[in-house]
């Protein structure tokens, strides 16, 4: 028989069980502590130098939790002892580690960032391309030069997370490096299916069309290469089509919203509806409107989602007065946000 999961640590009992003789205790205690941390800056206080401490456990395991929650809270006092445990001797921890640095920010990272860019592992170097280009010291050059040498790496999992990065740093509101444009057209014909699907990502959304005959084919639900899209990449292409205006992908994004007669609920349904309602479908907008509307918490926060993205400008006065009860309040803020940038760009 199956035993439930376990109910999340109150705070005293993660602090208490950070000091447990079994590793899976100490690790999940620092996953609640974390949790807890990041809610209250005073328990962030208390919490950061037995953190830090636990850089140094004799487990691997409570070393890397300790690294992620390092990065969560954004506990820059700590960043010597993550350098430290970057050069640990488990790759995993040496990953998180390298995480932790990115989501720190810190430039006293770079030097290890940099040298991770080349390591022999491709784990590393998957790490280090996330994690360096999350430093604000980085400038943009060095970083479109890290972008693109990822982009030609042995590995496909670090040049397809590569051109996600450019990608983000597009949604960014970064300008297109002229280097990575080239080099994506060339990948859009790539062997890897993956990696000839990112490419057209990052091509439409820098306002070049060599990849729309890739997004269109992913649009109506084609294979690529004979194989089926990451899921991921998929949704983003589907979503990506509304963006563009890609007015024949209409037909095939309603398809994909709604389904054959209803009886066939599709892996792109939210994706499209975005799409249509960002192309101004009457249908998407109605639905997406209603379901700002839906006392259902699931329903309302796809709905909070989707008139973000979808740049609904008449589901600007419904999200300002949800109440904070009702919807998560990160959810709502970046929703007016992306309506306030249509906003201006329309200006």
């Amino acid at each position: 028989m199956l035993a439930p999961p376990p109910h999340p640590r109150n705070l005293e009992a993660s602090f208490r069980d950070l000091g447990s003789a079994r590793p899976d205790v100490r690790a999940s205690a620092i996953e609640d502590l974390s949790r807890h941390a990041r809610a209250d800056d005073d328990v962030k206080k208390r919490a950061i130098p037995l953190l830090e401490k636990r850089l140094a456990d004799e487990h691997p395991r409570v070393r890397a939790a300790a690294a992620v929650a390092i990065g969560e809270l954004q506990a820059m006092e700590v960043v010597p002892a993550v350098l430290l445990a970057a050069d640990d001797d488990d790759a995993y921890v040496r990953q998180m580690a390298l995480n932790a640095l990115g989501e720190l920010g810190d430039a006293r990272a770079l030097p290890r960032l940099r040298r991770a860019t080349s390591d022999k592992r491709p784990e590393m170097r998957y790490q280090a391309v996330i994690a360096l280009s999350r430093v604000a010291a980085a400038d943009d050059d060095e970083i479109g030069q890290v972008l693109l040498a990822a982009t030609k790496d042995d590995d496909d999992a670090v040049a397809h997370i590569a051109l996600r990065v450019a990608e983000e740093r597009l949604d960014a509101g970064k300008p297109a490096d002229p280097r990575l444009v080239t080099r994506a057209r060339a990948l859009v014909a790539s062997a890897s299916p993956h990696l000839a699907l990112v490419a057209a990502i990052f091509l439409g959304k820098a306002a070049d069309e060599a990849g729309h005959a890739l997004l269109m084919r992913v649009v109506r639900g084609e294979k690529i290469g004979g194989e089926a899209p990451e899921r991921e990449d998929e949704q983003a292409a589907v979503e990506l089509a509304g963006e563009l205006g890609l007015v024949e992908a209409t037909p095939h994004l309603e398809r994909r919203a709604w389904g054959v007669m209803r009886f066939v609920k599709d892996t792109c349904s939210f994706h499209a509806k975005i799409a249509l309602a960002r192309m101004k479908h009457p249908r998407a907008i109605a639905e997406i409107m209603r379901d700002l509307e839906s006392t259902r918490p699931d329903v309302l926060g796809a709905a909070v989602v989707a008139a973000g993205r979808a740049r609904i400008a008449e589901a600007r006065a419904i999200l300002e007065r949800l109440p904070t009860v009702a919807m998560d309040p990160e959810l709502v803020r970046e929703a007016l946000a992306r309506l306030e940038r249509a906003a201006n760009e329309q200006a």
